[in-house]
């Protein structure tokens, strides 16, 4: 009989380091960066098979009708996606999906598994989960230690210790070390006895339970009551927000495995990446003969070990050198390779000049589909609406603007006041502002439409939502 091994997919964070790509409203792990499925997708996959379980997913509210997409467009069933209320760590976060496992599977272990990694060697990583299996089932709380291949100090390390007894390839953990200096890493890599810190675990639900309430009562007390008070909205969990936001911030690390006698350690050579940074994902990358990685509509001329990516357009480079170079249809950043963990100053600096490329991507997901932002003047902007069949966008209003629909191709059926109507490929209808309306697509194709908006306030937020199939209040980020 198989232990019941729960893959808890962490998806919460925003991966601000690969911008102009990553943005609040679609971070790198719902992007395509290494292969044509996002880094979220990967992880899935690599989750499914006789081994696992249904994975719990764990994100924020902004992303979830994203991940709840992508996790049906591969034919996986998430077993649940969990809303967080805010970004609480890690260690909060292993707490509430062993509680939500333990719910289902009294003999649960919870693989916690960040959504933004990259694993090279799958076969190997099967294998260091089997080892982590057995060592978890012994009560171990364990760690995944990635073998380094280069003295790194943007990681934390493990140091380990003794032989757990029994397991080959398992260890007690010695201890956590923080990122180190130069020499100190070079001195580790060399030693032997030092991992990577992957931010992976396989933890048994019911003794890692056991060891926060001993070091962490607190957090436990929040975390249950953040359950007992949760909601149920569609397909998600809500966790409750007043409870949950009372909890402490700390990783894992910190709170738990610190400080147990029951921590353990298998190393792990399954080419492994956080993808962190361009130069990261330079690395992983395939290269040309020239050392360059390229992506996209890209002509070089006597370029040397750069990373080069179009979104859309043609980027052309003459006589560049570790540079990174990445071009949106909206924003274009050039970097050395060197200094890419810049990219969150220059981050912080776009969005402190009140601009918006840091944070809504050009095309924007909707639990109905998506719009993609064509073109913006004073007073106008030009959008591609695409909507799903048998999907329908709210009944709303807007004060300050009119819209014009141009369809594409499908059927659309509008509503505006009181009077339904279809219009179909080449014709078109005007939404006066004021005007009560909404728009479904009652095909079985894709509905394409053209809309222009023309008014004197243009924002996502002037809407007044009457009704939505989706379970957004007016307020909700998720507009539309």
């Amino acid at each position: 009989m198989h232990p019941s091994i729960v893959p808890v997919i962490l998806s919460g964070g925003i991966g601000t380091r690969l911008w102009p790509l990553s943005r609040v409203l679609r971070p790198k792990q719902l992007l395509p960066l290494t292969s044509d499925k996002s880094l979220l997708q990967e992880t899935v996959l690599r989750t499914t098979g006789a081994r696992f379980q249904s994975p719990l997913v764990l994100c924020n509210d902004e992303h979830r009708f994203m991940i709840a997409e992508q996790c049906r467009a591969l034919g996986v069933a998430a077993g649940s996606i969990v809303l967080e209320p805010e970004g609480r760590n890690t260690a909060p976060a292993a707490v509430v999906a062993a509680l939500l496992a333990l719910e289902r599977h009294n003999d649960a272990l919870v693989l916690i598994l960040p959504s933004d990694h990259t694993i090279g060697d799958l076969d190997a990583f099967y294998r260091v989960v089997d080892i982590a299996t057995a060592a978890a089932l012994e009560g171990a709380l364990v760690t995944f230690g990635v073998v380094p291949h280069r003295p790194e100090i943007g990681y934390g390390y493990v140091r380990r210790g003794t032989a757990l007894d029994g397991i080959d390839g398992c260890f007690r953990i010695a201890e956590f070390v923080e990122k180190p200096t130069v020499e100190a890493a070079t001195d580790y890599v060399t030693s032997g006895d030092f991992y990577w810190n992957s931010g992976m675990f396989l933890l048994p639900a019911e003794a890692f339970l056991k060891e926060v309430e001993r070091l962490k009562p607190e957090m436990l007390l929040l975390c249950r009551r953040a359950i007992e008070n949760a909601s149920t909205d569609l397909d998600f969990i809500r966790l409750a927000a007043e409870p949950f936001s009372a909890v402490e911030d700390v990783s894992i690390d910190y709170a738990i495995m610190e400080h147990t006698d029951k921590g353990a350690v298998v190393p792990a050579s399954i080419g492994w990446s956080d993808v962190g940074s361009w130069s990261t994902l330079w690395e992983i990358s395939p290269h040309d003969e020239d050392g360059n990685a390229i992506s996209g509509d890209v002509i070089t001329l006597d370029a040397r070990n750069c990373y080069i990516r179009s979104e859309g357009t043609l980027v052309a480079t003459i006589g560049t050198e570790d540079l990174v170079i990445v071009a949106t249809e909206d924003a274009v950043l050039v970097a050395r390779k060197d200094r890419d963990q810049d990219v969150k100053a220059i981050v912080a600096k776009v969005a402190a000049a009140g601009r918006s490329e840091h944070h809504v991507p050009l095309q924007v997901y909707r639990p109905w589909g998506w719009y993609h932002n064509i073109h913006r003047g004073p007073r106008f902007q030009v959008k591609e609406i695409v909507v799903k069949p048998g999907e329908r966008l709210s009944a709303q209003m807007h004060h300050h603007r009119a819209e014009h629909w141009i369809v594409v191709s499908g059927t659309a059926e509008v509503t505006k006041d009181n009077q339904a109507f279809f219009i179909t490929e080449n014709q078109s209808t005007y939404i006066p502002h004021t005007t009560r309306h909404s728009l479904a697509n009652p095909g079985k194709i894709p509905l394409k439409m053209i809309e222009v908006q023309s008014g004197a306030y243009l924002g996502e937020d002037d809407i007044v939502r009457y009704q939505d199939l989706y379970g957004r209040a007016p307020g909700d980020p998720e507009q539309r």
